[in-house]
């Protein structure tokens, strides 16, 4: 780092006393386990997003798999989806029996391409599944069609964001959707997860999988395991949720600052109708990218790749056979893109610097 500044790191979770004060209250109360305050975030959470329904567990892999589960995706079914992502939104398919079908991103927001679906449907396809990579909105709408016009179930990947919308609508509430709280989200509840959906049938399905397939205490119709969120983690779910939309506001002005600085890479763009949360902020650079994270580290400022290799290169998905795919936007974009600060705690002073410092190592001057 310099010597006359601290350290700017990539992501920085917000946790304070309230967040503190919640856990001891629960502590101090005997309720551990999944209970009231589980009760309270799922509601809390679905008003947040305007879903009918939200049912919390473990963590975002879970809720995909559950979300997955509750839609009848099993052995022997196939699912659309994107390699740009990380790793979990194939895995989870994977762990559901069914195959990931690798489909090719859009180059604008490095998303799913809805124009390249189609081709890729067939008798054994059971859901499309696109990922709102970074936290701006997959071409939901379009994708929804197709999956009316196939009779599909759609699972949205929406880890990454939290309050994103499309033409108004809040990501979430296209299909039946799974989010993440992992520390570096948007907000956190230290490890965690959540499922939206419209569907009370979904939502009851998913409720019953989460908690070992008992509807009814020790008798078992459905295949479940223990994806139950703790009271610990809701109490923290609850603070955080206070605050999503005032730290969404100033991650979206420090993307917008930096947007307005950084000259000698290509910024992230925003479609039009679509609210982007920044939970990355990825710009794409043709220069030497480890070369250039090296510099920024020595100038101290934090960044990541997110992600350096492609799903489909993964060496468990090319043993387990899943690996053939023809994603040359995917390939290109792995090797290009570079995630900056973005979050909540910058103040005007580090987007100056971030911005200053990405230009100079850029131009050969860092």
């Amino acid at each position: 780092m310099t010597a006359d500044r601290p350290f700017i790191p990539v992501a920085k979770p917000l946790v304070g006393a309230a967040e503190r004060d919640a856990v001891i209250e629960v502590l101090e109360s005997g309720q551990l386990a999944q209970g009231p305050r589980v009760t309270s975030f799922e509601e809390a959470f679905a008003n947040y997003t305007g879903a009918r329904h939200a049912v919390a567990v473990t963590n975002g892999t879970a809720a995909l798999v559950v979300a997955l589960q509750a839609n009848g995706v099993g052995p022997g079914d196939e699912v659309i989806t994107t390699p740009f992502s990380f790793i979990a939104t194939a895995t989870s398919i994977i762990a559901c029996g069914a195959r990931p079908v690798f489909v090719d991103i859009d180059p604008f927001d490095l998303n799913l391409d809805p124009d390249r679906i189609e081709e890729a449907v067939t008798e054994q396809t059971k859901a499309i599944m696109p990922v709102h990579l970074y936290g701006h909105p997959a071409r939901i709408e379009e994708i929804r069609e197709l999956c009316d016009e196939f009779e599909l179930a759609l699972i949205e990947d929406a880890a990454q964001a939290h309050g994103a919308e499309h033409n108004e609508q809040r990501v979430g509430t296209f299909g039946t959707a799974a989010f993440s709280f992992y520390p570096t989200k948007n907000m956190t509840t230290g490890e965690g997860g959540i499922i939206t959906t419209n569907d009370e049938e979904v939502a009851e399905r998913c409720r019953v999988i989460r908690n070992h397939g008992q509807a009814r205490r020790y008798y078992h119709e459905t295949f479940g395991l223990n994806w139950r969120m703790t009271d610990l983690c809701a109490a923290i779910g609850l603070v955080q949720l206070d605050h999503l939309e005032a730290w969404t506001e100033a991650r979206i002005q420090n993307a917008i600052a930096l947007s307005e600085r950084i000259e000698r890479a290509e910024t992230p763009r925003v479609r039009q109708g679509d609210r982007h949360v920044f939970h990355q902020y990825t710009v794409r650079v043709s220069a030497d990218r480890d070369a250039v994270q090296r510099k920024l580290e020595t100038r101290g400022v934090g960044s990541a790749v997110h992600y350096p290799v492609p799903i489909h290169h993964q060496p468990i998905i090319q043993e387990l056979g899943f690996g053939d795919a023809d994603v040359p936007i995917a390939e290109q974009a792995a090797q290009t893109v570079l995630s900056l600060p973005v979050h909540p705690a910058l103040e005007g002073a580090d987007l100056e610097y971030i911005a200053e410092t990405v230009d100079e190592v850029l131009a050969g001057n860092g």
